[in-house]
């Protein structure tokens, strides 16, 4: 199993990813709340998530406290089978959030663009007020000749 990525928790944990991820990232608390499951060979030391996943939804830009829910998940899912199933499902459904892990590309090209253009990805709670587009000169060739015989 792969382990979750650092990128895609702590965008989860800092509402990046809007409603869609929201409701990835409760999912993972109600799965990390969980009692563990039958015949886990669980040792007595191993964090069943829910500190980690506190802690990072304190901090939620906090790579070290989403490397440690990241350790968390992998050591639980590693000595509960019940877990790692839920967490496998979790993952897959968490795969439609992660389009791309963060990753953007941006491109602009061609003619001339008037106003803002704005590069990223996951823009929320935006209001845009764009300035009016700036008027052509007015005139043209013909008018030029005109002023010059003032």
């Amino acid at each position: 199993m792969d382990p979750v990525s650092v990128g895609l928790l702590t965008a989860l944990a800092g509402g990046v990813a809007g409603e869609v991820g929201r409701q990835t990232w409760t999912a993972l608390g109600a799965l990390v709340r969980r009692p563990f499951g039958r015949g886990s060979r669980q040792a007595p030391e191993v964090s069943s998530g829910e500190a980690e996943l506190t802690r990072l939804a304190a901090d939620p830009s906090d790579q070290g406290r989403a490397q440690a829910l990241s350790t968390a998940l992998a050591v639980r899912a590693a000595v509960d089978e019940d877990f790692r199933t839920g967490l496998a499902g979790w993952q897959e459904q968490a795969a439609l959030v992660r389009a791309g892990d963060g990753a953007v590309t941006n491109s602009v090209s061609g003619g001339t663009h008037n106003g803002q253009i704005f590069q990223g990805r996951d823009f929320t709670n935006l209001s845009l007020h764009a300035a009016p587009a700036p008027r052509p000169p007015s005139g043209g060739a013909g008018a030029g000749a005109a002023d010059s015989t003032r």
